[in-house]
């Protein structure tokens, strides 16, 4: 199962991605955190992000979900394609040979989940800090979901205290085995 975590920067995509992995390792889930990759970048990221650089990040982004998910059951993405792919079209603009590629990824994902812009983001020395930046990624990111219809769960900014309760108990039965929980006393001959 991969489960993608989606939203603009700033908002704490990555604390919660570490919390669900804490939370499903607990059950004895074997998870996986894909990282955000742009923080590896050696191009130019936010907003002075060029085209190659956004088509590293999302070349980096499938490779490591690719990688995670050929062993392990559970992979969870500190981002996804699809908000990798906001980035590039504010840098330049919609890029037709990448939308035909990011509407065949997003369909990889189990469960897309959005953190909302609930928090102005703070300087961790990589991300940016300007908030109308954040914005504009959350209204392209918006825009992207309606016009591919999907379905993303949307956390309450309201409720951030039960998000890895709510997403812990959306994902379990999913993940949990469907093996018998007792073996069969009955020995072969």
């Amino acid at each position: 199962m991969k489960i993608a975590l989606i939203g603009s920067h700033g908002v704490g995509k990555t604390t919660l991605c570490f919390e669900l992995a804490a939370r499903l390792k607990r059950r004895n889930v074997d998870v996986e955190i894909v990282r955000e990759v742009a923080r590896r970048c050696p191009l130019p990221i936010n907003q002075e992000t060029t085209l190659q650089a956004q088509e590293w990040i999302v070349h980096n982004q499938v490779s490591a979900e690719i990688e995670a998910a050929a062993v392990h059951d559970a992979v969870l993405c500190d981002r996804s394609v699809l908000d990798n792919y906001c980035y590039m079209v504010h840098a330049a603009g919609t890029q037709k040979i990448w939308e035909r590629f990011i509407d065949y990824w997003i369909r990889t994902y189990d469960v897309m989940i959005h953190v909302p812009l609930w928090v102005r983001p703070t300087y961790d020395g990589v991300r940016a800090v300007d908030a109308g930046f954040q914005e504009q990624i959350e209204l392209l990111l918006e825009g992207m979901i309606a016009a591919r219809a999907l379905r993303p769960v949307r956390l309450d900014p309201e409720d951030r205290d039960g998000w890895g309760q709510l997403i812990e108990d959306l994902l379990l039965p999913q993940l949990e085995p469907t093996l018998p929980l007792f073996p069969s006393d009955h020995q072969s001959d």
